[in-house]
C-alpha cells in the first residue's frame, strides 16, 4: 500500500455559475447543488465547492460523478490540486489575511 502524503492526497474543486431565472432553472441548481453535497463536496464559497481524495484514483471517481449530473445548461469547471498545493493557498477576508487552521487527519477505513 503506498503511504499517504501531501503529494497523493488531492482536493477536488467544483466551480459553477449556473443560471437562476426561471423557477426550472433553479430547480437544476439545487438539484446540483444537492448532489454535490451528497458525494461528500463542502462549500468553499459561493458556487465553490471542494472534497478531499486520499488519492488520485479516488478524485477521479468523483470528479467522473460529477461529470455524471452535469445541469444542461451553465458553466461547470472542475479543477484537481495536490494537498501541499492546497495547503499553500492565502485566504483573504479584505485585506487581513485569514488565520489558518491546521487540518485533521481524515481516517479512512477502506
Amino acid at each position: 500500500m503506498e503511504r499517504l502524503n501531501e503529494y497523493r492526497i488531492m482536493w477536488v474543486m467544483v466551480f459553477f455559475d449556473l443560471p437562476t431565472e426561471t423557477k426550472k432553472d433553479r430547480k437544476i441548481y439545487s438539484t446540483f447543488r444537492k448532489k454535490m453535497l451528497n458525494d461528500g463536496f463542502v462549500m468553499f464559497q459561493f458556487s465553490i465547492y471542494i472534497r478531499h481524495c486520499p488519492s488520485r484514483e479516488n478524485a477521479d471517481v468523483h470528479i467522473k460523478r460529477v461529470k455524471s449530473f452535469l445541469p444542461p445548461k451553465g458553466h461547470v469547471g472542475i479543477m484537481r490540486v495536490t494537498d501541499k498545493q492546497f495547503g499553500d493557498m492565502e485566504l483573504f477576508y479584505g485585506k487581513e489575511t485569514e488565520k489558518k487552521e491546521t487540518p485533521y487527519m481524515q481516517l479512512e477505513l477502506f
